[in-house]
């Protein structure tokens, strides 16, 4: 399985970015996806992740409400939409998928990583 992301950029805070991660390879309809960002120097930190019917999400609980994520199973897609930026959210965004849900939010549970997309926040 392999995973590519894209979206991200420079953006004014307040505003809004939409992250993609489309999948390519054998997925099973166990698989779970997450979005997961990384700072320089820092953890990799959990910030959303959603089953494969999505009828089950998760969310870290600083992103709840401005952060949606969805995904589209015909195309192998999965979505992070991101509105009311902050200049606490610049990170690396990463793409991660889980055959088996082990853990909405550990990434030790994922078993496949896409290469991450920039997300700068100005204020």
């Amino acid at each position: 399985v392999q995973l590519v992301e894209s979206g991200g950029g420079l953006v004014q805070a307040g505003g809004s970015l939409r992250l993609t991660c489309a999948a390519s390879g054998r997925m099973s309809s166990s698989y779970v996806m997450g979005w997961f960002r990384q700072d320089p120097g820092k953890e990799r930190e959990f910030v959303a992740a959603i089953s494969w019917s999505a009828a089950s999400t998760a969310y870290e609980d600083s992103v709840k409400g401005r952060f949606t994520i969805s995904r589209d199973n015909a195309k192998n897609t999965v979505y992070l939409q991101i509105d009311s930026l902050k200049p606490e959210d610049t990170a690396v965004y990463y793409c991660a998928a889980q055959r088996l849900l082990r853990s909405w939010v550990l990434p030790s549970a994922y078993d496949y990583w896409g290469q991450g997309t920039q997300v700068t926040v100005s204020s």
